[in-house]
């Protein structure tokens, strides 16, 4: 049998006492690229979040790893360096600082104390694999502050790919990114994918870019309205249902795959 990378079972979220994730329940499986959809305020970013344990849970289960997630977001260390999240921005970097380098070492560092000299070249051995895996190695000296959206998102995926992980979480990660940029962080993510074998749930409004590359969808609007493959869960009759009767897609202009 299998066992699940991420279990949800019956997860409620609420806010002043009023749900904004109902009764929600899926599993990822190993390998797997799923794509979590709806509505601006249909809780997608609150339902990211309380998979993370940032958001506490007001019912409900989540098992990460075959680990229950704590009522306070507790995880064994082991557990949550395999886990990484991809937020839409970095709004703190214009605070911090630092390198490249020194930003993705973060992601290289275990939990806890250690002594300042252990590990210093596996460390930067790995920064240096992780830079280079996510086409960012020419970027290492330059601070997080002067790089562009498109070459941030390569660093925030090489702070991820330092350490190997097995569970990737991606809120909006394209956004800001114009159409060549967006094609080619996705075409990367793919195959970081397949080469480190994680396993993605990512928030999108792309459903171009969804209909593409992911293998499931789950259409979130509160609750869970619909899930499946791209074809049935983008079929018009089940965005009706997510969106609303009057919901007319956006179709992003992407280019082609190979410019």
């Amino acid at each position: 049998m299998v066992e699940m990378i991420l279990e949800v079972s019956h997860l409620t979220v609420c806010r002043r006492g009023v749900p904004v994730v109902e009764d929600v329940s899926f599993t990822l499986p190993p390998c797997t690229d799923t794509a979590l959809v709806g509505p601006n305020g249909a809780g997608k970013s609150t339902l990211v979040m309380a998979l993370l344990g940032v958001v506490p849970r007001s019912g409900g289960e989540v098992r990460l790893l075959g680990h229950r997630l704590g009522p306070r977001g507790q995880l064994p260390a082991a557990i949550r360096q395999q886990i990484a999240y991809l937020p839409q921005s970095l709004h703190l970097r214009d605070a911090m600082p630092l390198s490249v380098r020194e930003f993705v070492a973060l992601g290289w560092d275990p939990p806890g104390p250690r002594l300042p000299w252990r590990g210093r070249a596996a460390r930067r051995e790995a920064v240096e694999r992780a830079l280079a895996k996510t086409g960012a190695e020419g970027l290492g000296a330059q601070l997080l502050t002067e790089l562009s959206g498109g070459q941030l998102k390569r660093v925030l995926l090489a702070f991820c790919v330092v350490r190997p992980r097995r569970l990737l979480l991606l809120d909006e990660a394209q956004t800001g990114l114009d159409a060549r940029a967006s094609e080619a962080f996705h075409r990367l993510i793919d195959e970081l994918r397949r080469s480190e074998g994680w396993t993605i749930l990512q928030v999108s409004h792309d459903l171009d870019m969804v209909r593409r590359s992911c293998d499931r969808v789950l259409c979130l609007n509160r609750q869970l309205r619909c899930c499946g493959t791209p074809d049935h869960a983008l079929s018009p009759s089940q965005l009706a249902l997510v969106y609303g009767p009057g919901y007319v897609p956006y179709h992003h202009h992407h280019l082609p795959s190979g410019v």
